[in-house]
């Protein structure tokens, strides 16, 4: 399967280092138990029998790390995520840091 045409090097070192398997650990919220803890998504392989490949990509380790500040991240702090699980991940993340704090406790209890 062939890789970006942009940063190749930096993509093939990421795969490489997840072995072309998608390295969320249940951040989407999908506790991946096929898996043993880890989405079982590979690079160039169907996820199933009516879908295309899937197509990894190299992403920040915090899904809410700005694609612009990703762009500089080195390899260490790159992970393999396949689209379903960083999209799940990113948007958990996101719902995680709009929950109101504690101090806002009791703010609108009758």
């Amino acid at each position: 399967m062939p890789g970006p045409l942009v940063a190749a090097d930096l993509f093939h070192t990421v795969m490489e280092a997840a072995q072309h398997r998608c390295q969320c650990a249940g951040a989407c919220g999908q506790p991946h138990t096929k898996g043993e803890g880890r989405c079982t998504r590979e690079h160039g392989r169907h996820a199933g029998k009516h879908s295309g490949p899937i197509r990894l990509m190299a992403a920040a380790a915090d899904p809410l790390t700005t694609e612009l500040a990703a762009a500089a991240l080195p390899p260490s702090e790159l992970r393999a995520w396949c689209p379903p699980c960083f999209t799940a991940a990113r948007r958990a993340a996101q719902r995680a840091t709009a929950a109101p704090g504690d101090d806002q406790g009791g703010l609108f209890d009758l």
